[in-house]
């Protein structure tokens, strides 16, 4: 077992499997940065589909996530005592920290050609917060249905917002306080069959129901308090000069598509100088499960 706290970010702690060296560096690299609740193994099938078009990719486990993510001592429990208020061992957790994670990943790939940052949902936080600290290990700027804070600050921001409110789902999987445990807890191993199913419809669902549960089980319970609600502050001479694309998931039920069509044209509004590209995949909000052949597409630009 590793004794690596879940608060220190390495950019060696990600396994083999993640990285598809390129036969030539002078070409592009994929650095895919995870969502709420995920890690790097959920990119798995994207990267071999990249790997099928001659791309490289490294995907990052943000702290607390993956292998190092810690469980509610209740989690694995019958009954599951205390699951919902438990404080949550990523309470302390910062967004300086993820973001942290993802510069040391961007630096240990700088000597290919190209680096494309992709994010997913609030992996949006931390990557915006990367790509403005070291807006020179970055070349392209890849948002999947991701966090986008040039127009708001905090992903919460844009949560609460009417175009996100109004249509979306998911609004009771939350478990707890939020503030008082930390984290924002989802339950992965809930045994209600109506709690399953409103998560496979949240966020997966084009993912059929009898192959979701290898899905759900892989998710971890808590993500960090700060990482939604800590304001990120995006400047034009920094993040706003790097170009950037925006792949828009058209059925989208967790970020819907009213909320990332506000969110790319505030960013557009606030960091004129490269206004988004915008390419659209049909279905969830996570084509890394439902079309990763798709979505390797899209990431290349159809190459």
């Amino acid at each position: 077992m590793s004794a690596m706290s879940p608060r220190t970010p390495s950019s060696d702690s990600h396994p083999l499997s993640d990285i598809h060296p390129a036969s030539d560096p002078s070409g592009t690299v994929f650095v895919l940065v995870h969502g709420a609740w995920h890690a790097s193994w959920q990119w798995a099938p994207t990267q071999r589909a990249l790997a099928r078009r001659g791309a490289a990719s490294l995907a990052v486990d943000l702290p607390g996530h993956g292998f190092e993510a810690p469980l509610p001592s209740g989690h694995h429990l019958p009954g599951q005592p205390g699951f919902a208020t438990e404080k949550s061992a990523l309470a302390g957790l910062t967004l300086e920290e993820s973001a942290a994670a993802v510069v040391a990943a961007l630096r240990s790939v700088r000597r290919y050609q190209k680096v494309a940052l992709v994010s997913h949902s609030a992996g949006g936080a931390s990557a915006s917060l990367a790509a403005e600290r070291a807006p020179e290990l970055v070349d392209e700027l890849i948002h999947l249905s991701s966090f986008v804070p040039a127009g708001r600050p905090r992903f919460a921001d844009y949560l609460a917002a009417p175009e996100q409110t109004a249509t979306v789902r998911g609004q009771g999987l939350m478990l707890g306080d939020p503030e008082a445990i930390g984290a924002f807890r989802i339950n992965p191993f809930s045994v209600d069959p109506a709690y399953v199913e409103e998560l496979r419809l949240t966020y997966y669902h084009d993912v059929p129901a009898e192959s979701f549960a290898r899905w759900y089980h892989a998710l971890s319970p808590d993500l960090p308090f700060a990482v939604p609600t800590t304001p990120i502050a995006l400047t034009r001479e920094r993040w706003g000069r790097i170009p950037r694309t925006f792949i828009r998931c058209a059925e989208d039920w967790a970020c819907t598509p009213a909320l990332q069509d506000l969110m790319i044209a505030e960013a557009d509004a606030a960091m004129p100088d490269q206004p988004f590209t915008v390419r659209s995949l049909p279905g969830s909000h996570s084509p890394f499960a439902a079309r990763p052949d798709e979505l390797a597409a899209a990431l290349t630009g159809g190459e």
